[in-house]
């Protein structure tokens, strides 16, 4: 694949890159980092067709009010492919650095990413039809059960204990309204440097509704790296999150634990997704820990 990079900055940059690097992340398109002229750069791939009209579209407007977001260079196709190059942002992922990180560095980062949160929410707007957020909590577990049928790692009786547990907070989820925030901004796609944000990346979509599951994803992937979870606990803080809000983030960790999960042994273009009894035991762990802390609210 090294060739067709090479072809896509002749194309783009009139130049040929000096380095290419295939980064680990991207499950659902591949993404290398290219070094032409000692700049770095971002060139993301898939085989979609139009597969980033939206990154294109919600990179500018979250440019626009000031969001620390990649800048599109250059979008196009070439060959089977559709590509975007983007501008690189330095940092790290906070999964790289967490465990460097001290508690007023984590403090300062929980701050940072609510207000990125609000400000979104404050200026953005998504058109969205015929939505509910209760359609969107049963699309998870949904495909939670059915990736866990799929794969045979785990059992689809963890999944139908949480579905069961709805009615509790249902008329909470149906007062949520489709207000926009970043979805997937947890342990990864959150760049780091000298303790502060430096940057969001991987930007595909922006979520719609209850931003408190990016809190509660962000706990589920630290619990699962078997890192404190200060962090969340800072997120929470600052969000002034109610007793109702609380319970509503609980629940929402056991959705993601579940769907974690219906992912192990997945397969994403051409990468599975890491499965083995280490890894079967310790999310089996942290949704008995979630579920018994659900259970005592």
């Amino acid at each position: 694949m090294d060739e067709l990079i090479i072809n896509i900055c002749r194309a783009t940059f009139h130049d040929e890159p000096a380095k290419i690097k295939r980064c680990s992340v991207g499950l659902a398109n591949y993404v290398f980092i290219v070094e032409i002229k000692e700049s770095k750069y971002t060139v993301r791939l898939s085989t979609e067709k139009n597969a980033y009209n939206d990154t294109v579209r919600l990179l500018g407007k979250l440019t626009e009010i000031g969001i620390p977001v990649p800048r599109v260079l250059y979008c196009g196709s070439f060959e089977q492919y559709d590509y975007v190059v983007l501008s690189y942002i330095e940092g790290e992922e906070l999964w790289a650095v967490y465990k460097q990180l001290t508690k007023e560095d984590k403090k300062i980062l929980a701050k940072e990413i609510v207000h990125i949160q609000r400000e979104v929410s404050l200026r953005l707007s998504e058109h969205v039809e015929d939505w509910t957020w209760l359609d969107f909590v049963h699309e998870i577990l949904d495909r939670a059960k059915v990736l866990i049928e799929e794969n045979g790692f785990f059992e689809t009786e963890k999944v139908i204990r949480v579905e069961s547990q709805i009615p509790i907070l249902q008329m909470y989820f149906e007062k949520v309204e489709p207000t926009p925030y970043l979805d997937d901004v947890t342990t990864k796609n959150l760049l780091v440097k000298d303790g502060h944000i430096s940057g969001i990346i991987d930007v595909d979509w922006i979520g719609v509704g209850d931003v408190l599951t990016f809190a509660a994803l962000t706990y589920v992937a630290l619990l699962n790296m078997g890192y404190d979870t200060d962090y969340v606990s800072f997120i929470l803080d600052e969000m002034d999150a109610d007793d109702i809000q609380r319970k509503a983030f609980l629940f929402y960790s056991l959705m993601y634990c579940v769907d974690f999960m219906g992912e192990r042994g997945t397969k994403y273009k051409d990468k599975v997704v890491e499965v083995n009894l280490q890894i079967i035991d310790r999310l089996n762990d942290i949704y008995d820990r979630l579920w018994n802390e659900w259970r005592s609210l």
